[in-house]
């Protein structure tokens, strides 16, 4: 497949011709949360070909953002992770989801598809270091049946697929009420209330979580002249 570049002596351009292909950039967001296997990014990327996904990750390869390693036990499958060149995208990634929070969420439309596991990148875009001053905390998430978990460490996050070992809070929410909290039209007390969510664990911990992840106010890209 012939890559495409803009010819620009730029660092903006010549960083879309690696990573402004169509799916590229999905591609890297679910790396950025670990190691994939190629089902695994089969799954997570509905809607992108056998064959338009091997291209996109022998492209990713060639161009050193990301490379094929082998799982520890007991999977010891193939998979693919991200490159040190790869990684550093992170923070980029996280800025487009932010903006796209802030500028293009509103209501989930009939024909998008929605996995829960895109939460573990979303919850380091919504962040508040500020909030975190001072707290050491394991919150574990349980949305239908997805589980991952944010570990606080005092203005840090890391977060990561699967249990934690030894939560101090867990936060049981269905899919239906989750998208509701992303399009800002349920709270999480909201939620509890209605029995679309549970919380359990360290009573401090909880106390704080809401001031822990802040989407940002909704706002509309088209103004009335």
């Amino acid at each position: 497949m012939e890559q495409r570049t803009y010819n620009q002596y730029c660092a903006t351009a010549r960083t879309l011709d690696l990573v402004g292909e169509r799916w590229t950039l999905l591609l890297l967001r679910e790396l950025l949360t670990g190691p994939k296997r190629f089902g695994d990014l089969q799954t997570g990327l509905r809607g992108l070909g056998t064959g338009l996904l091997a291209a996109r990750l022998k492209h990713l390869e060639r161009e050193g953002l990301a490379h094929k390693i082998t799982l520890p036990p007991p999977a010891r499958t193939p998979a693919y992770a991200l490159t040190e060149a790869g990684e550093e995208l992170g923070p980029a990634i996280l800025a487009l989801a932010r903006w796209g929070l802030k500028w293009t969420m509103g209501e989930p439309q009939p024909t998008e598809t929605f996995h829960p596991g895109w939460a573990v990148l979303g919850l380091q875009a919504c962040f508040n270091p500020q909030a975190a001053a001072g707290l050491r905390a394991v919150y574990e998430f349980r949305i239908d049946g997805e589980v991952f978990h944010a570990r606080i460490d005092d203005e840090t996050i890391e977060t990561l697929h699967g249990p934690a070992q030894h939560p101090d809070a867990i936060i049981t929410i269905s899919e239906s009420a989750f998208l509701r909290l992303t399009s800002q039209t349920l709270t999480l007390a909201e939620a509890i209330k209605t029995g679309a969510a549970s919380v359990s664990g360290d009573e401090e911990a909880l106390r704080r979580i809401k001031g822990l992840f802040r989407l940002p106010q909704p706002r509309t890209r088209k103004t009335d002249r």
